[in-house]
């Protein structure tokens, strides 16, 4: 998700399915174009990636922070998602009319959470007895909840009527800035805004005082917000909470197995102190790093970096995530039934960002993947079973996956798509691949790559993304590896990672009664992964009645759709006319106050 503050959902699922989940890297640039990277760091440890570009008349500036959900554990389950929110909140300057009593509220609200938490963990041994159902529902609550409840959000409402609402984002509007927001993934989280090229000084004093005096206002409320939003973009989708159970599978050991966004009883029950050891552990300088793209002055720039983030004071190294995902020895299944058009996933693990399987694989995804991929020839315009299919490789820091996915069309069944794909993925490994078959994805991938260089958004987005990974020179070198992979590569570790013991394949049926969601034109060209996530988003605009959250959605649109590559064109138009037609159907401001 991205974030500014709670407004910017629909325009995140769009950036972050582009930089994070490609299906033949778009980000890797042709052999020829490297980027030029001004690389410093700071003596507390944080580093800063640079690429001045003087024909440019502002500055992408961002910043991440090398966790993901990966560093979580069980109890605090989308802590790092949690945080992406809590970082908005703004400083003890920032965000309040009254800083002394905010700080007195925030201890207070403290003590009654404790006090809270303690019934819930009767809740939960009365639960583990039989003698109720849902420890977090309103069946037989005690008194006192009601009371504490009460309490609280007494003061959840007092410390409203000292916040100087969406402050921290008003401070950058004014000055120009636009496209202010952030994601989190298993790896990183990251924010970033563009700033007029005379208002970098601002971006430095925001950013390093957001980290340097980070207030956690609003945590249990905003906390709630995380829980709403859970329900929203996974428990009210037709496969979300499918989908989550299919990763809790695919990874036996390694935890990648929970969402991004947290199980909901983690949700339910982190604490402030929790969170705190959670900022303290890995929002340190030696786990940041900085980047710049666009016309500013290099020593200017470096000068600025030490006069605002070299106030913040060097940790302890972040530990490293140390369990590994175990090797599987057997093939795995998932059936489920759902109001949706029946289709097929089908999983293999294979390597993490950087081995040197990768780049053979990303071909080998090219080579099924798109209207011109041998899944779209054979499964949808051939055998005439499927009305979409798609094939795409995830490199994430640790560990890594290949899948391909498939919906039915007319009779056919998740089974017929499930052999047809055995078939293609057989027909890899046994038949010659013709050299210009290869050599159109390489091609591919890399205009792709040089449409995205293009724009210094996107080329920050890349810097960030792939220095958490492990290598920002990834962008630089990825092309040379990439036009070196032949035929048996592609072959080989076709026969090494796609076998059945080494994949997990979930079967989703229509429940019966229901009637299929059909894919708009807009998003045809998009790989299934990234119109499922797209149609979600559609799915909890429609139902918002949050005025303010939708102009502000509307209003990131407005900012980044420019930026965007042209495939994604077609669906940020789509899903700024679903937020438009969303306001049309709400009252307005005046009508609300009636």
């Amino acid at each position: 998700m991205l974030r500014k503050p709670s407004r910017a959902a629909p325009a995140a699922a769009l950036l972050t399915a582009l930089v994070v989940t490609p299906v033949v890297p778009p980000e890797a640039v042709a052999a020829q174009a490297r980027v030029p990277v001004e690389e410093f760091e700071l003596d507390n440890g944080m580093r800063f990636l640079a690429v001045v570009r003087p024909e440019m008349t502002t500055v992408a500036a961002g910043w991440a922070a090398h966790v993901g959900s990966a560093n979580e554990r069980p109890g605090i389950t989308g802590m790092s998602h949690f945080f992406e929110h809590m970082m908005f909140k703004g400083t003890p300057t920032v965000g309040t009319s009254d800083a002394e009593r905010d700080e007195a509220i925030i201890e207070e609200q403290e003590a009654l959470q404790e006090q809270i938490r303690a019934v819930y963990r009767d809740r939960r041994a009365a639960a583990r007895l039989g003698h109720i159902g849902d420890p977090f529902g309103d069946e037989d609550l005690p008194e006192e909840m009601a009371t504490l409840r009460q309490q609280f959000d007494a003061l959840v409402d007092e410390q409203r009527t000292l916040m100087v609402k969406d402050e921290f984002d008003r401070i950058y509007t004014e000055a120009g800035a636009t496209g202010m927001n952030a994601f989190t993934s298993h790896d990183q989280t990251v924010y970033f805004i563009t700033v007029p090229q005379n208002r970098l000084e601002l971006w430095f004093w925001m950013e390093s005082e957001r980290l340097l005096r980070p207030v956690f206002r609003e945590f249990y409320a905003e906390r709630d917000v995380v829980h709403e939003e859970r329900r929203l973009r996974t428990e009210s989708t037709p496969t979300g909470e499918f989908d989550e159970t299919f990763d809790a599978m695919f990874w036996q050991s390694h935890p990648y197995s929970w969402p991004i966004i947290g199980w909901p009883s983690d949700l339910r029950v982190f604490t402030l102190a929790q969170a705190q050891e959670f900022y303290d552990t890995y929002y340190v300088p030696g786990n940041l790093t900085g980047a710049l793209v666009g016309n500013f002055d290099l020593e200017e720039a470096k000068a600025l970096a030490e006069k605002y983030f070299g106030r913040l004071r060097p940790g302890a190294e972040a530990p490293d995530v140390v369990t590994l995902e175990m090797e599987q020895k057997a093939g795995k299944r998932l059936d489920a039934s759902c109001d949706c058009q029946p289709q097929v996933r089908i999983r293999y693990h294979t390597v993490p960002f950087r081995h040197r399987d990768q780049y053979a694989l990303d071909v080998l995804a090219g080579l099924m993947n798109g209207r011109t991929g041998r899944l779209y020839k054979t499964l949808v315009l051939g055998d005439e079973i499927a009305s979409s299919a798609a094939a795409f490789q995830q490199n994430r820091k640790w560990a890594g996956l290949i899948e391909i996915t498939a919906e039915a069309r007319g009779e056919a069944t998740p089974d017929d798509l499930e052999a047809a794909i055995e078939r293609e993925l057989q027909r890899l490994i046994d038949e010659p691949i013709p050299a210009e078959e290869i050599q159109k994805v390489k091609n591919q991938a890399a205009a792709s790559a040089w449409e995205q260089l293009d724009s210094g958004f996107f080329l920050l987005l890349q810097l960030l993304v792939y220095d958490s990974l492990g290598d920002w020179n990834y962008m630089n070198e990825w092309a040379d590896a990439t036009l070196a992979v032949t035929e048996e590569d592609i072959k080989r570790v076709a026969r090494q990672y796609l076998v059945p013991t080494n994949r997990a394949v979930a079967h989703y049926t229509r429940k019966a009664g229901t009637s299929a969601e059909p894919v708009p034109a807009e998003l045809a060209d998009l790989p299934e992964a990234v119109q499922r996530q797209i149609l979600a988003q559609i799915r909890q605009i429609r139902e918002s009645t949050d005025r303010v959250a939708l102009e502000g959605a509307l209003e990131q649109f407005a900012a980044m759709r420019s930026q965007a590559p042209p495939p994604m064109q077609g669906a940020m138009e789509y899903v700024e006319q679903a937020i438009r037609e969303r306001l049309a159907e709400l009252p307005s401001p005046g009508e609300e106050a009636r």
